[in-house]
């Protein structure tokens, strides 16, 4: 079955052609298997990127493909629109240094598409307050969504960061939970939906960190982002509003018979100016705060390589957020994960994870149930360096706060290419 997939993949590409494919000679054997020990599909776009990394510009190319599906509960089982999504995206990152001499700062671009005409199955089949596919965001072409300098100073012990930025890639990060095509599919484990987190905005975060046992940092960002726009319109006319966050951590490292065991253990601060309230209310509030932890820790290793990051992981994660101004006014999330679980497989992940968010009080007639919870069960299978398949299944109690619509479960596939 998987040479079939690659085989399929060599036919779209012209690396080899359909009629060679069903006669698989010791020639194509040897593609066959030089392919599969690739890095990238195409090997860095063909040399271009070892070309272009000479002169300090390093390209990299993905695509994400997920097909989900409720198979029971929700708000259908048969509305088929959605199913499949997925997103392309492109990065680029220049070494300022070698480009114009700059030393200690370097250029991030990510541009980032996307395919499907609603975002994924959830508000036409579960209804899910949190999201059940974090990758889903609707059908674009290809838009600039990150752009900014990073570079450090005094000593490298500040860093700056400004231009357009994700801040959900900055703050309330998590090594076993952040990345929606690697990792969970559900938003729940991919980000604290206590945080008002803008669109990808204009802002700057400044962060110390004197030695690699603790960090401190701080930042402002558009809080009235369109993240499909350049971020001027609504960064400098009209009301000026600004997301303010701060966040600390430590990093211990405790010891083991195999080695160190890290882990990082952040707390968070947030303001939001924005005039805003939950869904019931008639009347905005000024000033949102709130905070939000999250930490995570290395358990076990499997050896006492340093750069072998096989073995048990586990995450927690906390939000709150005042129940006048927000929906969600209390979160939380615990999980693991395991890489290298079954012998000879080094790459591969399970991960599983449980949710819950409380519903404020104050909105009781948008949401009946006090809560929505979510439970995600995952296996990241690394086929080749540049190909990872991933299934998954949720189980969701009380989708949407609502107390009409039935506990929804959903099974999902999802594929990712290096190019």
């Amino acid at each position: 079955m998987f040479r079939k997939i690659v085989l399929s993949i060599m036919v779209l590409f012209g690396i080899t052609s359909l009629s060679n494919a069903d006669n698989f000679s010791t020639q194509e054997e040897s593609l066959f298997e030089n392919i599969c020990k690739r890095q990238t599909l195409t090997e860095g776009f063909f040399g271009l990127s070892d070309s272009l990394a000479e002169s300090g510009i390093e390209v990299g190319f993905a695509v994400t493909n997920v097909y989900q599906q409720n198979v029971r509960g929700g708000i259908s089982t048969h509305r088929r629109a959605g199913r499949n999504s997925g997103s392309y995206d492109l990065e680029v990152l220049a070494d300022i240094d070698k480009l114009l001499g700059f030393e200690n700062g370097g250029l991030y671009i990510h541009a980032e598409g996307g395919w499907t005409d609603t975002e994924g199955i959830d508000g036409v089949a579960v209804g899910s307050a949190f999201g059940i596919n974090s990758d889903a965001k609707g059908n674009y072409s290809l838009d600039i969504i990150e752009c900014f300098y990073e570079g450090t100073i005094f000593e490298n012990s500040l860093n700056v960061m400004v231009g357009k930025i994700d801040f959900t890639w900055v703050f309330d990060g998590s090594e076993f939970a952040d990345c929606e095509c690697t990792q969970f599919m559900n938003d729940a484990f991919v980000n604290n939906p206590t945080i008002p987190f803008p669109a990808y905005s204009l802002a700057v975060v400044l962060s110390y960190e004197p030695d690699e046992s603790w960090y401190v940092m701080g930042g402002a960002a558009d809080a009235q982002a369109d993240g499909r726009e350049t971020g001027f319109r609504t960064t400098f006319y009209g009301e000026d509003y600004f997301l303010y966050m701060l966040e600390a951590g430590v990093k211990p490292e405790l010891e083991s018979s195999n080695g160190t065991l890290h882990g990082t253990y952040r707390i968070g601060l947030w303001n939001d100016p924005q005039p805003k309230a939950n869904s019931d209310s008639v009347k905005n509030y000024r000033d949102d705060v709130g905070f939000f932890l999250s930490c995570d820790q290395m358990l076990a290793k499997e050896d006492n390589q340093a750069e072998d990051s096989q073995g048990l992981g586990a995450f927690i994660r906390y939000g709150y957020a005042d129940s006048k101004k927000n929906d969600i006014t209390n979160f939380w999330s615990v999980g693991f994960q395991y890489q290298g679980l079954i012998e000879g497989r080094d790459g591969d992940i399970l991960g599983a994870g449980y949710a819950r968010g409380t519903f404020s009080n104050c909105a009781s007639a948008t949401y009946p149930e006090d809560y929505e919870s979510a439970m995600e069960l995952y296996y990241n299978a690394q086929l080749t360096p540049w190909l990872n398949i991933s299934p998954s299944v949720q189980y969701i109690t009380n989708p949407g706060g609502s107390n009409v619509i039935s506990d929804a479960v959903v099974v999902g596939l999802r594929a990712q290419m290096l190019f």
